[in-house]
């Protein structure tokens, strides 16, 4: 082979530096071993890379034309050195995130944007999954985090962290016919009991209802938040739905955030980052963690970690 990672180090030190000697100082070599193997690149290439008419080597039209590939497998190399030193140090080799469908459009982009800066040869997965799915992933160490709303109740496997929140709203379609036939337009909890509800659960669909989202005694279930929203905005019914994930059909006219005359409408939920006491986390997951609870922070709330 003519290249190597140390011939392109060479290679690239004497065009950076501007000379062997100033090159070999950089290497902590000795001139004579920079300059022999120049020599023996060129020889192997048969292309001479640098004119030595001058005072100084001076790069040839060819070490140019090599020098943005040489530069970038430069940067490959020490990726993969860091990548390396990395998993020495804990970093998994794949960081999987289940996400509820309703907190997709939260902010955890940004937190994955800079892992991925941080450690960019890391693979990472995001797995949209209802809440109790999404959990299910991550006590099977399919996931080794989840991004879901808080739960009823703790669950001593899990550690977590809060890093947002939303309000959890009934909506349903603003030419719905309940609506039309409730006095003043403002529906009582026994509308919503009468009426059909559209509910988001797991594909477990007893042990996976939130007892807290349920009020109608007729109810169709889905596993996708999307596939809710469609049969709500169709009319089949109301449902809960965060106001973060339904404002904007709300702002155009194909929602309505149910009026309600007795009870308000709105269900305030913690938005946690999940993981399982039982696996140690990794580096990756140990950052995004971090770097989610940073932009909590930024916000102005104070994030303790309930470990």
């Amino acid at each position: 082979m003519s290249f190597s990672s140390e011939s392109v180090e060479v290679f690239l030190a004497v065009i950076d530096h501007g000379s062997f000697s100033a090159a070999a100082r950089a290497l902590r070599r000795v001139p004579s071993a920079v300059s022999m193997a120049i020599a023996h690149l060129e020889a192997e290439l048969d292309l001479q890379l640098f004119d030595r008419k001058g005072r100084e080597p001076r790069p040839t039209a060819a070490a140019r034309s090599l020098e943005p590939q040489a530069r970038a497998l430069a940067a490959q190399l020490r990726q993969l050195d860091a990548q390396a030193l990395a998993l020495t140090q804990g970093l998994e080799e794949r960081l999987t995130l289940a996400i509820a469908p309703e907190l997709l459009a939260a902010p955890w982009s940004g937190a994955l944007a800079e892992l991925a800066h941080e450690y960019p040869l890391l693979q990472v997965e995001v797995l949209a999954a209802p809440q109790a799915d999404a959990l299910a992933l991550l006590h099977s160490g399919r996931a080794q985090l989840a991004l879901v709303f808080e739960r009823p109740s703790l669950d001593g496997r899990e550690g977590f962290q809060e890093v947002g929140s939303d309000t959890m709203v009934a909506v349903m379609a603003p030419g719905h016919p309940v609506l039309a036939a409730a006095p003043g337009g403002r529906l009582r909890e026994e509308h919503l009991i009468a009426t059909r509800q559209i509910v988001v659960a797991g594909r477990d669909l007893v042990a996976t209802m939130d007892p807290r989202s349920v009020f109608a005694r007729h109810l169709w279930r889905t596993d996708n938040a999307l596939a809710a929203l469609s049969l709500i905005t169709a009319g089949v019914g109301w449902g809960w739905l965060p106001r973060n994930f339904v404002r904007p059909h709300v702002a155009a006219g194909a929602l309505v955030e149910i009026p309600l005359e007795n009870l308000s409408n709105g269900l305030n939920l913690w938005v946690d980052v999940v993981w399982s006491r039982e696996r140690p986390l990794g580096l990756g997951a140990q950052r995004f963690v971090a770097l989610i609870s940073r932009e909590r922070q930024a916000a102005g709330v104070s994030v303790p970690i309930a470990s």
